[in-house]
């Protein structure tokens, strides 16, 4: 007998149980809090040190500082230079590194929990006793200038660049850059005054994942980290951004583009905003993947570009919601019309149960496979404490997701995506898009690829 395809999918799967326990939460006497979360099932250790400073906080005049003395941690210290370091590090088969983000600095590690003492060790050195070598500063100035050169080529940067502008106004979130003299001007007296300020034990979290014990790992970062000194905390005020009062429109010329880049953005939500879970729904439903609104539209249906995205961008002292899309010159208006198109059904139109079990089972449905590596774990339980989110959140995340309902997802449409409030942005041939944007807005800027505006 032969059997004919489905004329329907199958009915979804029973979810996957999941079951994470809390980890244990220390503080030092200097402030550190260290969490551990022991996972023996595999050797392996995990290790995160967390800082509440990020580029958002450089000081004034030095933008582009935090980066420079992230990246330098490990580049010599008090007792090995760059390449011994290096050679340690290898020969424990770890890695270790450090970078900034817009709000945090981070330092990791990871090793077979077989080495973890010496993890821990190495760690300890970099942040501790970094000696900011001048010859690997010099080398950092060099390297960086040339990646700055080498961004002004891609779209995408352009494109974000001129947003977060628009977007953000005089919020430090406006700047995802530095210049090429910003970087020039780094001097190894800088770096030296921003790790003593800035990297202090009572503005960190230290979180261990993996094969150990509690019991014993506490006081073996005590040994290490205990006589840290605390210090004072600079204070972060950041203004909050203002919403914009219309549509306004930057063109990226790249005369010859047979492409062009767009960036539709508007002010949305904190990480900590209550709203978040229903804003993570209503965005999938939109935009967030292949089965979505935009994606259908722009792609499927119309033949625009192959792909067309939402995503939600939400930081620790404000976010916004972006629509993004590559399509061909010639149906760059067109796209425009069908972005808005979109935006404005969301706000008006009640998502359907099937479109909303869809969203819903997707996001509960690759929850656990997001935590289920150690790699992934330790990521999610970092950003729940360098947030601030709930002592439960991992273990309500499920349970949050299928809670929203269609009204939820209209409300939080209507509130945080406002089409009228857009911040447009194209990177392409501005003789080519222009007259086709035109309509959308009614004050147009055209900018080079430099940033400098020409128009």
């Amino acid at each position: 007998m032969i059997e004919l395809p489905l004329k329907s999918p199958p009915p979804p799967l029973s979810p996957v149980t999941f079951d994470v326990a809390r980890p244990t939460v220390t503080e030092l006497s200097n402030g550190l809090k260290v969490i551990v979360f022991e996972n023996q099932r595999l050797p392996l250790v995990n290790v995160r040190l967390g800082f509440f400073s990020g580029d958002v906080h450089d000081p004034n005049g030095h933008t582009g500082l935090t980066s420079a003395m992230a990246s330098l941690l490990g580049e010599g210290t008090e007792n090995y230079s760059s390449r011994q370091f290096a050679a340690k590090i290898e020969r424990l088969g770890a890695s270790i590194g450090s970078s900034s983000s817009d709000d945090f600095t981070t330092l990791s590690g990871s090793s077979l929990s077989l080495y973890l003492n010496e993890l821990l060790e190495l760690l300890a050195e970099m942040l501790l006793r970094p000696s900011f070598p001048e010859d690997e500063l010099d080398l950092y100035r060099r390297n960086t200038v040339d990646h700055l050169k080498f961004q002004r080529s891609q779209p995408p940067f352009l494109a974000n660049e001129q947003a977060s502008r628009l977007i953000y106004g005089n919020h430090p979130y406006s700047v995802v850059s530095p210049t090429p003299a910003d970087i020039e001007s780094i001097g190894r007296e800088h770096l030296v005054k921003l790790h003593r300020e800035r990297l202090v034990p009572n503005n960190a979290i230290l979180l261990v994942v993996g094969d150990v014990e509690t019991r014993d790992l506490i006081p073996e970062i005590e040994e290490r980290f205990g006589q840290w000194q605390p210090r004072p905390i600079p204070d972060h005020v950041a203004t909050e951004p203002v919403p914009a009062a219309g549509r306004t429109l930057a063109i990226v010329d790249r005369p010859g583009s047979a492409q062009s880049n767009i960036l539709l953005g508007n002010l949305a939500i904190r990480r900590t905003d209550p709203d978040y879970f229903r804003l993570l729904v209503m965005n999938q439903v939109l935009g967030a993947g292949a089965s979505s609104r935009v994606f259908m539209n722009l792609r499927e249906e119309k033949g625009y570009t192959y792909g067309a995205y939402t995503r939600i961008n939400a930081r620790l002292l404000a976010g916004d919601l972006e629509a993004t899309a590559e399509v061909r010159n010639d149906v760059t208006g067109d796209s425009l019309r069908e972005f808005y198109y979109e935006l404005e059904r969301i706000r008006t139109d009640r998502v359907g149960d099937d479109e909303l079990n869809d969203a819903k089972n997707f996001l509960t449905g690759v929850f656990p496979i997001r935590v289920e590596t150690q790699e992934g774990l330790t990521g999610m339980l970092f950003n729940q404490y360098l947030y601030g989110l709930d002592e439960d959140y991992l273990q309500t995340y499920r349970e949050k997701i299928a809670a929203v309902t269609s009204d939820d997802v209209l409300e939080a449409a209507r509130k945080y995506v406002r089409p009228d409030e857009m911040a447009m942005v194209i990177v392409g041939d501005a003789e080519a898009v222009r007259p086709q944007a035109a309509g959308f807005a009614e004050h147009i800027e055209i900018f080079d690829t430099d940033g400098s505006k020409i128009g």
